[in-house]
């Protein structure tokens, strides 16, 4: 089969590997589509977290497809079945996993391997962490539950409430998938802010209340000014830099709530000042990935029409262009989400 091999830092090649072989209790899937993803940009661009992926590997990890080969002892799913899985699966037996906190699970299970014509499912993942897609929706839709999982986590870790003014750093897809989110949950007022006007711009239509280019205004002056001189109720950082971590904690108002969520580069440091968390009570929270819960609830919302993701895939892409893709995405200033189909 044909999979896009990531061996090193923008060292990504197309290459003919042996279709994965299914033991018991795993599935083979055939990939219908698989949507890029700003980590896999970041891992693209600069490498990633090594006891998450281990290079070299088949890249990619947002994907949704159909079953064609079900491994012995399993009922469910069924050879035919539309289906997508998560990235991860917990052990459900670890420390964290007995807290509840499965996102952080010390055995995790991670699944790569979403460019490529088939993908194979780990026993564990198809057992917690896999779901059918509903017929309305698309494989590119289906495909693009993870990363609203991930958001979905952030969202309820911060607490968004009706009513709240909340701040967006960052209109890349993640950060869109926010305002989709917060939008939903009853955001008062919603700011987002970028560098790129092309960027804004769709913001605005997918229902920002206000945008600021950072760089042609004062981000602080402006969110003051939109909040009556108190700040936003939460700042939600979805670039992940350390500048706009810092950045991040300027714009909330006393009592607010911080969310950094875009994961910054390994052994980076940010400065807080002490004064903000402590006189002005302000909680700063970081959150990574998601549960197998959240997965559900972001394939449910997807299904029922309540976040609408058809906008965010941008442009389709064959297989073979997946590393014109990834330089496409590092230049463009309109692209939000390429679908790569085999």
């Amino acid at each position: 089969m044909k999979a896009a091999m990531l061996y090193g830092v923008k060292d990504l090649r197309i290459e003919e590997v042996e279709v994965p072989e299914v033991g018991a209790g795993e599935v083979l899937v055939k990939v219908k589509a698989a949507t890029t993803c700003g980590t896999d940009l970041k891992i693209f661009q600069r490498g990633y977290v090594e006891k998450v992926i281990k290079l070299p590997t088949v890249f990619g990890h947002e994907w949704a497809g159909d079953v064609v080969e079900v491994g012995e002892g399993l009922e469910w799913p069924e050879k035919g079945m539309r289906v997508r899985a998560g990235n991860s699966a917990p052990c459900l037996r670890c420390k964290m996993c007995q807290k509840g906190k499965y996102n952080l699970c010390e055995n995790m299970i991670w699944l790569w391997g979403a460019y490529a014509e088939y993908i194979k499912v780990p026993a564990r993942t198809v057992l917690v962490n896999m779901q059918e897609i509903p017929e309305q929706v698309s494989y590119e839709e289906a495909a693009i539950t993870e990363p609203l999982a991930c958001v979905l986590h952030g969202v309820e870790e911060a607490k968004v409430k009706l009513g709240d003014t909340v701040a967006i750093i960052g209109s890349g897809p993640v950060g869109l998938l926010h305002l989709l989110t917060v939008k939903k949950i009853g955001a008062e007022k919603t700011i987002i802010i970028d560098l790129v006007d092309e960027r804004l711009n769709f913001a605005e239509r997918l229902g920002a209340d206000e945008t600021i280019n950072a760089g042609r205004e004062n981000v602080v002056e402006r969110v003051r000014q939109l909040t009556k001189g108190y700040g936003a109720d939460i700042v939600i950082e979805a670039i992940g830099l350390p500048a706009t971590w810092e950045q991040a904690l300027k714009l909330v108002r006393k009592g607010g709530t911080v969310l950094e969520f875009g994961g910054c580069p390994p052994g980076t440091q940010i400065q807080v000042d002490t004064e903000l968390l402590h006189y002005g009570e302000v909680t700063a929270l970081g959150t990574f990935h998601a549960t197998p819960l959240h997965f559900k609830k972001a394939l449910n919302l997807i299904a029922s029409g309540t976040i609408d993701v058809k906008p965010l895939v941008t442009r389709k892409m064959r297989l073979e262009e997946i590393k014109k893709a990834f330089e496409t995405l590092s230049t463009s200033k309109t692209e939000i989400k390429i679908a790569i189909t085999p």
